[in-house]
């Protein structure tokens, strides 16, 4: 009798899971959906797409949208292709990336480690920083790079993506600090560590889970910025202000195929990022989510 309620107990599980996937299946087919139209029409020639079914496949295979999002003409003294805006925008992320990171792994480890009068004021300030909008910020902004000589220039739109992401980098790090047990710090203070080096004897080899969120969320962030970008790059625009440009360039007949190609590209550094590193995202934000 046992053995055949178990039988029934594991054909109902086996039921359910089948059940359970099968949903999320069809959940995913159907997110996957839009990637898959710009991809298959990203291959097409452009009569396949205005005569045609865009969710089929390409009848006849094409790189020819890919290579001309990627490299266009150029028209008068600015280019149409996504090229040189690639470079633009990998010199504005690095090091705005890096500089943020390295500002809120700084001020977390200072509002948790080393308290101080108005050091929750302090963290407040920041942390109402995140919610403030852009459009905002746009006229200081504009006014104080105009002020440091940096308006429409690549290391401006590093200055305002530092500014903006610092109170979201300073957030996930105090939060993950905050978990930290301090009698580590000030056993290395006993021993005669100073500030520096036990940030980086100490704290810094623990922070790789929270390091690998903040990198990411500022990734994807700044990367597919185009208020910022279109209000202070000037001629430095990042890709996400190319990738308009390059759809509104279109005369006559919308080229669908090389607006599908340009997006893919636009996005494929955020895509890859994710891919390699989303496991890590999830679990940097559980790790900084027991205490603070």
């Amino acid at each position: 009798m046992a053995s055949v309620e178990q039988d029934t107990a594991v054909r109902t599980g086996g039921i359910s899971r089948v059940f359970i996937y099968g949903i999320l299946l069809i959940f995913m087919l159907f997110y996957m959906m839009p990637l898959f139209v710009m991809v298959a029409n990203s291959l097409k020639p452009l009569h396949e797409i205005t005569g045609g079914n865009m969710m089929a496949l390409p009848q006849v295979w094409t790189l020819e949208p890919w290579r001309q999002a990627w490299s266009a003409a150029q028209i008068g003294v600015e280019p149409t292709g996504l090229k040189p805006y690639f470079l633009n925008s990998i010199f504005m992320v690095v090091p705005a990336v890096v500089i943020s990171t390295i500002l809120g792994a700084l001020n977390g480890y200072v509002l948790t480690k080393w308290s101080f009068r108005g050091d929750k004021i302090i963290f407040g300030l920041l942390l109402f920083s995140c919610f403030i909008p852009f459009q905002i910020v746009l006229i200081p902004m504009a006014t104080v790079l105009g002020k440091l000589g940096l308006a429409g220039s690549i290391p401006g739109l590093v200055l305002v993506h530092v500014v903006y992401g610092i109170g979201f980098s300073t957030l996930y790090f105090r939060n993950y600090y905050a978990s930290f047990p301090t009698e580590l710090v000030r056993a290395a203070m006993i021993d005669g560590a100073g500030f520096f080096r036990i940030f980086w004897r100490i704290m810094l080899p623990v922070s790789g889970p929270i390091i690998v969120v903040t990198v990411i969320w500022q990734f994807t962030n700044i990367w597919n910025d185009f208020l910022f970008g279109a209000s202070f790059g000037g001629r430095n625009q990042p890709m996400t202000v190319a990738l308009n440009n390059l759809v509104q360039s279109s005369t006559g007949v919308k080229e669908y195929n090389v607006h599908f190609a340009g997006a893919i590209l636009a996005a494929l550094p955020t895509l890859i990022v994710y891919i390699v590193a989303g496991r890590f995202f999830v679990r940097g934000l559980m790790a900084g989510s027991v205490k603070g």
